[in-house]
């Protein structure tokens, strides 16, 4: 019987399965990549705002208290963002002419809240709850970064799953004591038995439920 294949016909065979096998590979390395740039989680990327507010100067030199702004951090699952009326509680007084708080005044004027652009924002099938996190000595720069020293926020983490259940499985790296949640650049104790007395201390549970997150 005839050959109807060249011999070479095999090599081409093995050469087009391996680099199927190659190629699909690739394709998921460069996939996995992109979905971890910061193009898809938006990580260190600078979002545009009404007001070029500055957490650097606020919360770093003139050292204002988070909860100053953010009133229900430890009380609500939401942080919180702040009404007008608390921004004018200081520029009533400084700053009163300044270009750029034009938007501020324009809101106090008409009662309409300013808009903020999001920075932290999960999917809506991710619960997170504020509260319970700082009440677990979680500190706010743990997760958003060191805020202090943030001229124009941005997020800090991938906000993945995976960055989720690092903390969850591994507390003792996280947590601290409650009174040092607000405190940036905090050089406490650490290390894995200093860790796991804080998770004691704290009553941090270390078990992973589908439930907790995905409600």
């Amino acid at each position: 019987m005839p050959q109807i294949f060249h011999r070479s016909a095999n090599a081409l065979s093995r050469f087009t399965i391996f680099g199927s096998i190659f190629l699909i590979a690739g394709i998921a390395y460069v996939a996995t990549e992109v979905n971890r740039s910061p193009y898809f989680t938006r990580a260190s990327v600078v979002r545009e705002q009404p007001v070029p507010f500055s957490h650097q100067h606020h919360a770093g030199q003139l050292g204002i208290d988070c909860r100053y702004c953010h009133t229900s951090v430890e009380v609500a699952a939401n942080a919180g963002m702040p009404p007008t009326r608390t921004c004018m509680t200081c520029h009533s007084q400084i700053w009163t002419n300044a270009e750029m708080l034009e938007p501020v005044r324009e809101s106090f004027r008409t009662n309409r809240p300013i808009e903020w652009t999001r920075v932290h924002d999960l999917p809506d099938f991710v619960y997170f709850n504020h509260s319970i996190h700082v009440s677990k000595g979680v500190a706010c720069e743990t997760c958003h970064g060191p805020v202090n020293d943030m001229p124009l926020m941005y997020q800090e983490n991938t906000l993945h799953m995976e960055w989720c259940l690092e903390c969850h499985r591994h507390p003792e790296k996280y947590v601290r004591p409650k009174d040092a949640v607000l405190t940036f650049d905090w050089d406490g104790p650490r290390g894995s038995k200093a860790g796991q007395e804080l998770v004691l201390a704290n009553h941090v549970a270390t078990r992973e439920d589908c439930y907790t997150c995905h409600r």
